[in-house]
């Protein structure tokens, strides 16, 4: 295959085999089946299938064509610029597909009589402001709108990251109704098709700018994007085959669950993916390495890419219309933690419990995984230059990262939604443990050290953490008394508010809790940490005393509240063990109460190691250089 006739052959193959694949899907699957009652008709019910199927490769097109333009291009370059048209472009038939899937969803939801009357237009658009389901669909057509001017009007590096951020945001609202919520495990499905839909769509869309990119660039300039893109699309790989994996776990209830039309469907997706793998080795063992541009067997590779991606793509929306085996025997929600949690209550907590417990979030998993092993990558190849880096340091960053797994994941992330007392250690930890073993890590400092800098003009991830360092909000909140400030705000909002309500109920804002309470907690220590550059001793204090006197407030608060805080939540669970509702909100209380004094005996504790140790002194300073404008 050509160079050139790739740009036609390649997504004609992708078109062609998702087609056949979506249409296999459907009639295995049923997905398109005429229903007993209230049956829309075969334009809503093949119609549906295939406008899903261009939500997601329009959606593909505009997330993989900026995330490769933010990582692998040029500003100021044709070749940037031609990625960012392609964006738009994507957007732009987003936009119009994502509209005419939310006007198909209402029609197979409700089935009215289409007319052009105004009884018809305001029942089309009671679903759209008044359902979740139209909710999704408007939002999503209204920020592929948005990304589709942004990406055509403005070509900056700022313009270009708020765009991968919009473009990767988008596609979550999608993901929230891609999953029936009878299954018990619902929020951690919904987690798993987040991830598997942004990974996918970066891993696709980039391979298709890549090949309408080629003709634009030379030889010498082709090899380098392409061995980027196939490091974003091995990560994108590596995430798309683990929240497969949670996602079918959640789907399925056993083997013989694989043999329904559900299970075969699926299989296909699994064989097409597997290949695709396969074919990911292929280009990063023989080809990458060698000269691709003009190259037959690489561009003909990748037109074998772009037919399997066809069929995952297909496979994947026959699969979003075929009932699962969980969905259809989910039993009943009637308990009231059924109700509230969409899961059964579990076992009292006990010792053994702790350790038994597991609710795995596959996002935080994969962060923690991903997370140890760029870091030992990182000491791996500061060794091979001959240089030492400090075991205690390696240490304390994995150690980190299993709380911060185990925090989301082990026997706090089973109880916290039960148990208040127990939501407050998880918050202590994210706020408090895990950021203190992460800081100690240095992974600024070993990031800087390890990672290649780039000279041709783009940016990578040193140079992307770098402008986030020098930036003025990242500067303004690394100030002392912004940290602290942002620190009691996360606090008491996440703790003392209705805040607290909603992170429990909503699986989305959980994991914003999650991160904003690691945020931080890890500009706190970074201040701890790096107490010679602060300007005076005062300062230093301030940072330590003023969090500490929050901790304190807020739960003390929290204890002596005569009201129950979250009442409709904690207090209607309607389990028969462990403390009644108002004694578990003391125990939290004291908790977060407890974790304050325990703070100020960590910072003289940290005083004390940097006064007399150089070397943990530097291993503090993963915002160190925020305090001051940081250029690549």
């Amino acid at each position: 295959m050509s160079v050139r006739s790739t740009r036609v052959i390649g997504p004609a193959l992708l078109l062609t085999a998702a087609v056949v694949a979506l249409l296999l899907g459907l009639v295995v699957g049923g997905g398109a089946d005429p229903r007993v009652a209230s049956d829309p008709g075969a334009v809503v019910r093949w119609g549906l299938p295939a406008a899903k199927f261009i939500v997601n490769l329009s959606a593909a097109v505009m997330a993989g064509s900026v995330v490769l333009a933010a990582f692998a291009l040029r500003r100021g370059e044709k070749e940037f610029d031609i990625a960012l048209d392609i964006t738009s472009i994507g957007a732009a038939a987003l936009t119009i597909s994502s509209g005419t899937t939310g006007y198909l969803t209402f029609l197979s939801s409700f089935n009215p009589e289409v007319s052009l009357g105004p009884a018809f237009g305001q029942q089309f658009g009671r679903f759209l402001l008044e359902t979740e389901l139209g909710r999704v669909w408007l939002i999503t057509t209204v920020m592929a709108a948005v990304i589709t001017v942004i990406s055509y009007a403005f070509r900056g590096w700022g313009a270009t990251l708020v765009l991968v951020v919009l473009s990767l945001t988008s596609l979550v609202p999608m993901a929230t109704q891609g999953h029936s919520g009878s299954l018990a495990n619902h929020d951690a499905a919904v987690m798993a098709l987040v991830l598997h839909i942004t990974s996918a769509a970066v891993w696709m869309g980039g391979l298709i700018a890549l090949a309408y990119l080629r003709p634009n660039l030379r030889e010498h300039r082709l090899r380098v994007i392409v061995e980027r893109y196939s490091t974003i699309a091995l990560v994108a790989f590596v995430i798309v085959t683990a929240s497969g994996v949670a996602r079918t776990i959640a789907s399925v209830r056993g083997w013989n669950d694989l043999a329904s039309a559900y299970g075969v469907v699926l299989m296909l997706k699994v064989v097409a993916l597997t290949l695709l793998g396969l074919v990911g080795v292929a280009h990063r063992r023989w080809f990458i390495r060698r000269s691709v541009g003009e190259r037959a067997p690489f561009w003909t590779f990748v037109g074998i890419e772009f037919a399997i991606m066809g069929v995952a793509s297909g496979a994947a929306a026959a699969l979003a219309r075929t009932p699962a085996p969980a969905d259809t025997t989910a039993p009943v929600l009637t308990t009231p933690a059924e109700i509230l949690t969409e899961a059964p209550l579990p076992p009292e907590l006990t010792l053994a419990r702790w350790f038994a417990g597991n609710d795995v979030n596959v996002l935080w998993l994969l962060i923690a995984a991903f997370g140890i092993f760029f870091y030992l990558a990182g000491v791996r190849r500061l060794r091979q230059r001959g240089e030492e880096w400090q075991a205690s340091r390696t240490s304390a960053w994995v150690l980190g990262m299993v709380l911060l797994a185990w925090a989301n994941g082990g026997a706090v992330a089973v109880y916290a939604e039960y148990l208040h007392s127990i939501d407050a250690v998880g918050r202590v930890l994210l706020l408090l443990v895990v950021p203190f073993f992460l800081v100690l890590g240095a992974p600024w400092q070993l990031a800087m050290t390890t990672i290649t800098s780039r000279t041709d003009g783009s940016r990578g991830v040193r140079e992307w953490l770098q402008a986030a360092a020098g930036s003025s909000v990242i500067r303004f909140i690394a100030r002392p008394v912004a940290t602290v400030c942002a620190f009691a705000l996360v606090l008491w909002s996440t703790s003392a508010t209705g805040v607290l309500r909603s992170t429990l109920a909503d699986p989305l804002l959980h994991e914003l809790r999650v991160a904003g309470l690691l945020f931080v907690g890890s500009l706190l220590f970074s201040l701890l940490f790096r107490r010679r550059a602060m300007r005076g001793h005062w300062t230093w204090w301030t940072a330590i005393v003023g969090p500490a006197a929050a901790l304190v407030g807020v739960g003390g608060w929290v204890a002596l509240q005569s009201g129950l805080i979250a009442a409709n939540w904690f207090g209607a669970m309607g389990r028969q063990w462990g403390l009644e509702p108002m004694a578990d909100q003391r125990i939290a209380g004291i908790v977060i109460l407890v974790s304050g004094p325990l703070l100020v005996f960590v910072g003289i504790a940290v005083s004390r190691s940097l006064s007399s140790s150089p070397t943990f002194s530097a291993s503090g300073q993963i915002l160190s250089h925020a305090s001051r404008k940081v250029h690549s």
